[in-house]
């Protein structure tokens, strides 16, 4: 693996806009492809702005209209906004390329990054992403005074936990005692080299995330450090301690070409 550079675009008041850091993306991209940049992560923060990926469905989006930008990348809608560390592995990859192993990952440096500051965290099976685990299902309390086999977002097709308050908002699921995404992955992967990333929560206003259902996801909700560990937490305190968990996991990787099972010739 080539040694990967980490590029810093701006942060709090320099705060990068979503279609500058795209089109920077795009260019980076095409430059890695022709091998005339090393591996390259881009680090930055965001303004507030909802983003979709391919597969959002048209119900999971914002009630009250607020603007949503689709892009081509995995997943479904998310947020990006102050207080979230955002990075933008560009990276290119051995063909046939292996996107599961290449989210795993990024996973497993977030998850590194997360111990390192005192919070346990794990992957959650069929959902990408780093996740703080809720309690057992029997010991969670009732919502809304119903047992939770009554839980109406499992077995209400209509219901809506954007309409029904703060009972229901992913914002709360810490309260609730249920399991909570702290950093979404979404990527793409083009003529073999990767786009998009990750989001990691660090001290955002996790209220941003009710106005839509985060990653599709009905039953979980959206947790932050800060949130977990009880204080504030800062970009600039986690910023490199992501960076080296980022460079150990991906400069140390062994890469190599997805196995393909061949069916017998009969």
């Amino acid at each position: 693996m080539s040694e990967l550079r980490f590029v810093r675009m701006g942060f709090g008041d320099e705060a990068v806009e979503y279609q500058e850091a795209w089109d920077e993306q795009r260019r980076v991209h095409a430059a890695r492809f022709a091998d005339e940049v090393p591996d390259t992560v881009l680090l930055l923060e965001h303004p507030p702005v909802y983003t979709a990926g391919r597969r959002t469905a048209d119900d999971e989006r914002p009630l009250d209209g607020t603007p949503v930008i689709d892009v081509d990348r995995g997943g479904k809608i998310t947020w990006h906004g102050p207080g979230q560390l955002v990075g933008y592995p560009i990276q290119k990859l051995p063909r046939p390329v292996d996107v599961v192993a290449h989210v795993r990952r990024l996973e497993e440096a977030l998850i590194r990054t997360c111990a390192e500051f005192g919070l346990e965290t794990t992957r959650v099976e069929g959902r990408s992403g780093v996740w703080v685990l809720g309690d057992p299902v029997a010991q969670r309390p009732a919502l809304g005074g119903l047992a939770l086999d009554f839980d109406p977002r499992l077995h209400d097709e209509e219901f809506d936990p954007r309409m029904n308050g703060p009972e229901y908002a992913p914002s709360n699921a810490g309260q609730r005692r249920e399991d909570r995404k702290i950093a979404a992955i979404g990527i793409r992967v083009a003529k073999g080299v990767t786009m998009h990333g990750f989001a990691l929560n660090v001290n955002p206003d996790n209220k941003w995330f009710d106005r839509i259902i985060p990653c599709g996801i009905r039953d979980a909700g959206v947790a932050s450090l800060a949130n977990e560990l009880g204080r504030d937490v800062t970009i600039e305190e986690v910023l490199p301690v992501v960076e080296r968990h980022l460079r150990d996991v991906l400069e140390n990787a062994e890469l190599k070409p997805r196995e393909i099972e061949k069916t017998p010739a009969a």
